[in-house]
Formats: C-alpha cells, structure tokens, sequence
C-alpha cells in the first residue's frame, strides 16, 4: 500500500493561490502607480493652463484661471487686485469675496490677510478688517509693513495707543522706514513729547534719526527739546552724528544752543580728542594740535581746484604743528576753504589774532584772515593785512564790535581773485595760533 504524505497535493494547491494573488496584488499596485501618474500629470497640465491664462493679465483671463486652477490662491489675488485698480466700479463684496478666497487657500500668507483687511475697510466691515490686520500681526510680527499697515488702520479708526505701538515697531524693525513713521506721527497732529516717547524706540539709533528727521524739516525748536532730553538721560553721541544738528543751530544762529551742544559732544569725545582747555579763546583748535574734524564747531577744510592742504608737523610758530595750504599756480580763484564758525555776544568788543607765514606766494592779492557776521555780512565783515612772497612768522590782528543782531561769526582763512591779468596764485602759506577772544 503507497502512503501519501500529508500535505503533498493540498500544499502545491496553496502555491499556486498565492502566486496568482501576489500578481493580482502586483497589477493593482501599477494600476495605482499608473492613475496616480495620470492624475498628477492632469494637475499639472490645469495647473500650468491656469498660470497662462493668469499672465495674460485679463478680467476673463483671470477668471479662467480661478476655474482651471482653483487651489490656487494666487489667482484671486491677481484678480482682487485688478478690480481694485480698476477706473470702472468696483463693487466692494466682489473684492473681499476674492481676498476670503485667497486666504482660505493660502491662510499662512500674512500679506494677504492685510489686503483682506484692507478690503473689508473699504467695504465698512471695521470689525472684520481689525480681525484680518491681527491675523497678518500674529502671522508675522516683526513684519514691518504689515505694521506698518496696522498701524496706519489704528490710526484711521481713532486707536492712537495701539497705533503707535505698531508704528514704534516699525522703526525697532526697519529704520529706514522711520522718517515715513515720523511724518506721518506729525501730520497725525501729535504733541512733540507723544512721538518722542510712544513713537520713537528708546534706542540711541531710532533717536538720532528722529533728531536728524526734525532738522530736515526745519522743526529747529523741536529738535531743540529733543536734543536736551537726550543730553538729560546722559545719552552719548559723537561729533560726527552731531553734524546735522550742530549745522542746523548755526544756520539758526542759536549760538548759545551751539556751545552746549559743542561742548557736549567734545567731552564725549575727550579721550580721543581732547577739550581745548583755552576758555577764553572762541575758535576751536586754534592752534591745529588736534586732527580736524571737518564740521561742528571745528574747523572745514572744503576741496578747491589746485589747492592742497595739511597739517605740517615741521613748520609751525608754536606747539607741534600748523595748517599747510599750497598753492599750485594754475588758477586764479578766489579762496575760502578753510573756515570756522564761532558763536559769539552781540555788543561785544573782540580781538582776532593769528600767525601767518609765506614762501614764495606769487600773486599780488595774497591769503589773508576774513571774519564777518554769518547772518548778515552788511553788518560785519573786516580782513587782515594779506601776506605774500616769502616771509616769517608774522601776527595778524583784527578788533571789531558786533552789532546786536551777530550770533555767529564766520572766521577763514581767503585769498580773494587777483585782478591783475596773470593774477594766478602760486606757493605756500602757513597758519598758526589762531585766537579770537572777547575785549573788556
């Protein structure tokens, strides 16, 4: 009798059921693959429809778009926003429904819930306009423009605290945006004190630039008040960033303002460039010991053609060294480009002394030492004796009075234009000890 083994048929029955249900398995996994290639190369041939009809810019190219490509949020924001720079009437739900459009596709988009906002303010739905602003806000915070537009929104609706917090972020965010912020605190009507300290951060950086926007506007008086709160909180600003205010107080003839703010900014500077300590002499760095620093209170050394200037550490009249200008004889101009500008006391008497000395200087009208009044030269205006050829060290004096209207003296050093035919000035002068000190 032959005995089967158990399993003998009844096993290769079983292979052969999962062979033909591992090809089933296999077929429907490349029929998916298949469809699953269809669908995306479907997707992308809308989708790249939808973006050619989009770029041709049209209402109905547009609206094509939005129909081909409807995940697409981009498309209801290019045509939200052709309706709203269209001439013809635009009815205000029709753009708000295209802006709700776009974020419901795209709701991490903080610039599109600002044009939504935007939107729903031109409609009159204030509320729903606070709400989309916020969610840009929250989306974004440190966005500058978006609180930029924040801002702008709090300040239409009346909300002054909340519009300037946002705007104050603005400036803390992007200062280069902060003259834009500025202005527009001005024309908001805001008191001096509200911007200083609800709009402008409580940065040395933001707080210049404020100073710098006040003078630019010719807002002198206010720039005043800001400049001695910043001196009262000890803020620290150097000579150069001092520029724009310290010319804005000459050109106002503030010469009082002028010394208190020279002063404060040169013991700020005291370590690299140490305070004159002649008290009774008016001209800044009279004897040329300290590097120049072209501005302020000190003296400017302006470009002319033809013209060099230094600072001569082997010929001086007293000290280390004294201010070099050469001439190189091609021109015959008219020189005044090293100047000072000095406050002084009106109905006051003076004293202007300095040291000259020439080699070789080859024209009959030669340097000299000019002062006159900065406001008004009818009321003051007087030079030494000019020097010329080659001579030694030799004093120059002036003594005036000033008139009750001179605040600020210009003081410089000029060769005026030769009248003579060959009236080209050619060789060197050196200047030395410059003072200018109030008589009794």
């Amino acid at each position: 009798m032959e005995v089967v083994q158990a399993g003998g048929v009844g096993g290769g029955a079983k292979e052969e059921a999962g062979e033909k249900w591992r090809l089933r398995l296999g077929l429907g996994a490349r029929w998916a693959v298949s469809a699953g290639l269809l669908w995306a190369v479907w997707n992308v041939g809308w989708r790249a429809a939808g973006e050619w009809h989009a770029r041709q810019g049209t209402a109905e190219s547009l609206e094509r778009a939005m129909r081909l490509d409807r995940r697409n949020g981009a498309h209801a924001v290019a045509r939200a926003r052709s309706l709203q720079n269209s001439i013809r009437g635009t009815k205000p739900g029709e753009v708000v429904e295209l802006w709700e459009a776009a974020v419901a596709l795209n709701p991490n988009r903080a610039a599109w819930w600002v044009e939504l906002g935007g939107a729903y303010e031109w409609s009159g739905r204030t509320e729903e306009a606070l709400r989309a602003l916020e969610k840009a806000r929250e989306l974004f915070p440190r966005s500058p423009d978006v609180n930029w537009k924040v801002g702008n929104f709090y300040l239409r609706a009346g909300r002054h605290a909340e519009a300037q917090k946002a705007l104050k972020r603005v400036v803390r965010d992007d200062p280069e945006m902060g003259r834009g912020v500025f202005d527009l605190a001005w024309r908001a009507g805001y008191e001096e004190e509200v911007i200083l300290e609800a709009v402008v951060p409580d940065e040395p950086s933001a707080r210049m630039a404020y100073l710098n926007f006040l003078v630019e506007t010719k807002r002198i008086q206010a720039a005043k008040k800001v400049w001695a709160k910043l001196m009262a909180q000890g803020m620290r600003v150097s000579v150069q960033a001092a520029f724009p205010y310290l010319d804005a107080l000459i050109q106002e003839g503030e010469a009082e303002e002028l010394r208190q703010a020279w002063r404060a900014v040169e013991e700020e500077e005291h370590e690299a460039r140490p305070a004159t300590t002649d008290t009774e002499n008016e001209i800044t760095n009279g004897s040329f010991e300290r590097p120049i620093v072209n501005g302020g209170r000190d003296w400017r050394v302006l470009s002319a053609d033809g013209v060099r200037v230094s600072l001569d550490t082997s010929e001086f009249f007293e000290g280390r060294r004294a201010l070099r200008v050469e001439f190189n004889g091609k021109n015959n101009l008219a020189y005044s480009h090293v100047l000072q500008f000095v406050p002084v006391e009106p109905n006051r008497s003076y004293r202007l002394s300095a040291y000259l000395r020439a080699q070789r200087i080859t024209s009959n009208s030669g340097p000299r030492v000019e002062i006159y009044d900065h406001g008004d030269r009818e009321r003051l205006f007087l030079s030494t004796e000019d020097i010329g050829g080659t001579t030694s060290w030799a004093a120059r004096t002036a003594e005036f009075r000033t008139g009750g209207k001179t605040h600020i003296l210009v003081v410089r050093l000029a060769r005026p234009a030769s009248n003579s035919l060959d009236g080209r000035i050619s060789g060197t002068v050196w200047i030395d000890q410059v003072r200018l000190q109030a008589v009794e």
